[in-house]
């Protein structure tokens, strides 16, 4: 009697004989309060930013609501005067000069920055490329007030920078206490920031795209627009961000170097909380509209940023 072999009744080197596969016996072992770990991890930095970020925005919010509240007084949210306030014309001026500061600083940092954080990732050293960045990093040791008040000794009326103009025959400057003074002082304090974002991103600069351009006829010009700032956009966007978001709540600079005639945001914001006239709710309404700008540019620059590193890959 013959018996016919069939592909069905072959053994199967790939079964087990009744033993589970691993991943199925992984996934066994795995103990039921498994998503717990992520939430453990997590919630030290969870409380702490709900502790100092998210309660006291919520705080500055209901205060916002309250018209003419002063310390003390009872939180009764009541209405939006106070938002409606922060678009008088004499609140917009003050606010329009905070982001003009903080635009043009951002731009003089750029225009400076991107030329020395090319060097230092693509032609200095590479012994010398740590040291040339701590020599910028450096000056941040140092307190703000402290830069603040040296730069005061460098542009006042007698100060350094008029005494070498007045020596060489060159007329003195009046800097102090006007805009150029503020933007020379933030332009300082920020410039660290543009060139250590710009660095890390001009040190991934794909050299071949360079070569390649060059061997298909492009000049030097052709090269950095077309194919330099295309690869390191997403760091000058970062950049860009982190200093601007830094000079539009800047209150030391244009506070010592300014005078009374800069008056920006932050020191509007500072006169509302701790100055003769005090209302709590107007300063936190200005507060709101501060994080609310800054927090849409920082989606923009995830959303977008992603998007083209992403397509750069």
């Amino acid at each position: 009697m013959s018996t016919k072999i069939t592909p069905s009744s072959l053994p199967n080197p790939n079964a087990t004989d009744g033993i589970a596969e691993p991943s199925v016996l992984n996934e066994k072992r795995r103990p039921r309060w498994q998503w717990l770990e992520p939430l453990i991890l997590l919630s030290p930095s969870g409380l702490w930013l709900a502790l100092l970020l998210v309660l006291p925005t919520l705080v500055i919010f209901e205060l916002s609501l309250v018209p003419n509240i002063k310390p003390g007084e009872v939180v009764n949210p009541s209405g939006i005067e106070n938002y409606l306030r922060v678009f008088e014309p004499i609140n917009l001026q003050v606010m329009g000069r905070s982001v003009f500061f903080a635009v043009t600083s951002t731009v003089i940092c750029l225009l400076l920055g991107f030329p020395v954080a090319y060097w230092i990732a693509q032609m200095a050293p590479k012994r010398w490329q740590n040291l040339l960045l701590l020599g910028f990093i450096l000056p941040q040791f140092t307190s703000s007030l402290l830069r603040s008040y040296a730069w005061i000794t460098i542009l006042r009326p007698t100060g350094v920078l008029n005494t070498v103009l007045t020596s060489i025959g060159l007329p003195a400057l009046e800097l102090l206490n006007n805009s150029p003074a503020v933007l020379i002082g933030m332009a300082y304090s920020y410039l660290p920031y543009m060139v250590l974002i710009l660095y890390a991103s001009l040190e991934k600069l794909d050299r071949r795209l360079l070569e390649a351009s060059a061997d298909l006829g492009a000049n030097p010009v052709q090269t950095f627009w077309k194919v330099t700032v295309p690869q390191c956009l997403p760091g000058i966007a970062a950049a860009s961000l982190l200093v601007f978001i830094s000079g539009l709540g800047d209150f030391v600079d244009p506070e010592l170097l300014g005078g009374a005639s800069s008056m920006t945001g932050a020191r509007l914001i500072y006169n509302q909380f701790l100055g003769a006239t005090q209302n709590w709710g107007f300063g936190s309404a200005l507060s709101v509209v501060l994080i609310t700008a800054v927090s849409v540019a920082i989606a923009l620059l995830i959303k977008y940023g992603d998007r083209e590193a992403t397509a750069q890959r």
